[in-house]
């Protein structure tokens, strides 16, 4: 027969629709419920490709007797964190601050008001490995609600009060040594063998490694060493999928060698971000390689009609892992008189229960064996890794797109196609910006969701905010207007309909995310925008980006190296500059084809655009908030511009 979500969207949500428990979607039907009823509500938060949501999923929400608990004593509500990102940021926070640590899948238990008392991540049906056993949980905390309500409902308050406090802080100044105390925090915590931040399980972190990236670009010295070790450690480890290309979501331990397995769009759009500008900061054939491979697996998430798929899942066959892990035997079948060096380059050893995941450790001393014939040797070798893997279930995709992960995806591939000269990403970013602006955009905003032909009515700040750095990266790569016009309605969209809406639509808890992990905040995003939308237009566009940036002056104060999205703006604004170059040019081409993080490329008839006034076609102007220096006409001229400029030699 099924529950209430045999009608969503999302494949997340999908798969718990014949679960016996009577899951309702976060809404007003379910506190309408809990209200009438007199019960709290047990929310669920998880994803499609979270390996522990798949165990707690057959473990608990499809038995019998744990149904039966949950129908009887709660009512159950099942979200999807990628579809409700302001859910997952509200409830994240509240777990945090009532266990001192989150995960997914999440486990709150709320007032009917909505209101958190009581919360893990994941249990198991019983008692097990020191965690209480979900049954038992489920009976305590109905018994508690029963014997005790009133105390738990003002602890609820308290805490949701707190928590509106903490999270809508006032704005203010900037401190200005917070780059610098931000250095200061990540260069202790930085681990000097491996690259990353200790303690493990370590985290790609895509937008501090951009953060990093453009101070290494500036010749910043501890940026350039953490980031360099980083990416080496990463690229060589089992968080890299050495036969697939792409990144998986984290490394376990601190060798970057155990991931766990689930492969996320957003990770991977960053990364390749990060790899490409890496290779033009330091040179390393590596960074390349790793950049070019990223980029194809993106483009295997594409949906024919230019969407991007969102993620691929942890499991097949019923385990972790078991599609990107290898046996000896299985790799000594497959590579034939390749595997004694292929052995040897992947340094196996038993991970997984007599399974290994595949590093690239022993790269330098088969490349030293091999020389100039390494290179097809290891495109011979992934070649046939690759062919065998086909023949294995692949994991589950999960094929919902959204928007903001989209976006993120196109920039890449516009950037990509940009500095490469590489037309087939240039026309995937293409058809991905179109399939954005013509299927997803509805009353002005685009929406947050798609799958199968269903759009979600949900739009929020970072879907546009991440939309308008594609475009506006477009524009950049192609000099077409209707991209620069479109990135600047959206981010004007987001200004006025979006921005400081916390706890907006029906929330009892600001949706807010501080910490910038994963993601750069849809913030700082827009911020950035408006800083790039300030050279083509001019207006007030940098002015507002300082308001996003002083939004968050406090938590700027007390930890900015948690906030490298925010650095960054910070960064852009302190020293940014502009590239006017009126059309036609001789050289704008290659000018395209240069690496400058902090430098807005701002192209087309002269005087057409703010940017473009009084520029004489022909000349090329460096400028930094509409203050220029003496124009140039090559690309030799420019180079030495910028080099002037940032008093640095910068890498190009």
């Amino acid at each position: 027969m099924g529950n209430r979500l045999k009608h969503a969207r999302s494949p997340y949500l999908l798969a718990h629709a014949d679960d016996p428990v009577d899951w309702y979607p976060f809404g007003e039907e379910a506190f309408q419920k809990a209200r009438a009823e007199d019960k709290p509500l047990f929310l669920s938060v998880g994803y499609h490709a979270c390996h522990w949501c798949h165990v707690m999923h057959r473990e608990s929400f499809q038995d019998p007797e744990v149904a039966e608990l949950l129908n009887r004593h709660f009512v159950p509500v099942k979200v999807d964190r990628e579809e409700r990102p302001d859910v997952d940021a509200a409830y994240m926070r509240a777990l945090v601050s009532l266990t001192g640590q989150g995960g997914w899948p999440m486990s709150l238990f709320l007032t009917p008001e909505g209101k958190p008392f009581f919360g893990g991540t994941y249990f198991p049906k019983e008692d097990r490995g020191g965690l209480p056993g979900f049954r038992r949980v489920l009976l305590a905390v109905a018994e508690a609600w029963r014997a005790e309500r009133e105390g738990l409902e003002r602890e609820a308050e308290r805490l949701a009060q707190a928590l509106w406090r903490s999270l809508t802080p006032p704005p203010g100044p900037v401190p200005e040594d917070a780059e610098e105390r931000a250095l200061e925090a990540l260069w202790r915590g930085f681990d000097p063998e491996w690259g990353g931040f200790l303690p493990a399980p370590k985290f790609p972190q895509g937008p501090l490694l951009l953060y990093l990236l453009a101070l290494a670009w500036r010749g910043e010295g501890r940026a350039r060493e953490m980031l360099r070790r980083t990416l080496r450690g990463m690229a060589l480890g089992g968080i890299y999928d050495q036969v697939g290309g792409g990144f998986h979501r984290y490394a376990v331990d601190r060798f970057w060698r155990v991931p766990h397995f689930e492969k996320m769009l957003y990770d991977n759009a960053l990364l390749a971000r990060v790899y490409l500008g890496a290779y033009k900061v330091f040179r390393e054939d590596l960074f390349l390689r790793v950049a070019w491979e990223t980029l194809d697996w993106l483009l295997s998430l594409q949906h024919r009609e230019g969407g991007f798929y969102s993620a691929l899942g942890a499991e097949s066959e019923g385990e972790e892992g078991r599609y990107y892990t290898w046996t000896e035997e299985e790799l000594a079948e497959a590579l034939g008189e390749h595997f004694p060096l292929a052995r040897h380059l992947f340094a196996l050893g038993e991970d997984l229960e007599g399974r290994s995941v595949l590093t690239a450790w022993g790269e330098k001393e088969v490349r030293e064996m091999l020389g100039e014939a390494f290179p097809a040797w290891r495109k011979e070798v992934r070649q046939r890794l690759g062919r065998a893997r086909w023949q294995r279930m692949p994991p589950d995709l999960d094929d919902k797109v959204l928007a903001h992960w989209s976006a993120l995806a196109v920039r890449a591939l516009a950037e990509a196609g940009r500095l490469l000269g590489e037309v087939r990403y240039l026309e995937a970013a293409r058809k991905g910006a179109h399939f954005l602006v013509r299927t997803m955009k509805r009353g002005g905003l685009l929406r947050h969701a798609w799958r199968e032909g269903r759009l979600g009515e949900e739009a929020f700040l970072a879907d546009q905010a991440f939309a308008s750095l594609a475009l506006l990266e477009l524009y950049a790569a192609t000099g077409e207007w209707p991209y620069l016009e479109e990135a600047r309605r959206l981010a004007e969209a987001a200004w006025a309909e979006l921005r400081g809406r916390g706890g907006a639509g029906g929330l009892p808890l600001p949706a807010r995310e501080v910490e910038e992990g994963a993601l750069p905040s849809g913030e700082s995003a827009l911020a950035e925008a408006f800083w790039r939308l300030q050279a083509a237009f001019g207006g007030n566009y940098r002015e507002r980006a300082q308001i996003l940036l002083e939004e968050k002056a406090l938590w700027l104060a007390r930890y900015p190296q948690a906030l490298p999205g925010q650095l960054w703006v910070h960064r852009l604004l302190l020293e940014g500059s502009e590239l006017a170059v009126p059309t036609p040019s001789l050289v704008l081409e290659e000018l395209r084809g240069l690496y400058l993080p902090l430098t807005q490329l701002v192209s087309g008839p002269a005087g057409a655009l703010a940017g473009l006034e009084g520029r004489e076609p022909g000349k090329i102007y460096l400028c930094r908030e509409g203050a220029c220096r003496l124009p140039v006409e090559s690309v030799e001229g420019v180079l030495g511009e910028v080099q002037a400029l940032y008093s640095s030699d910068v890498s190009m």
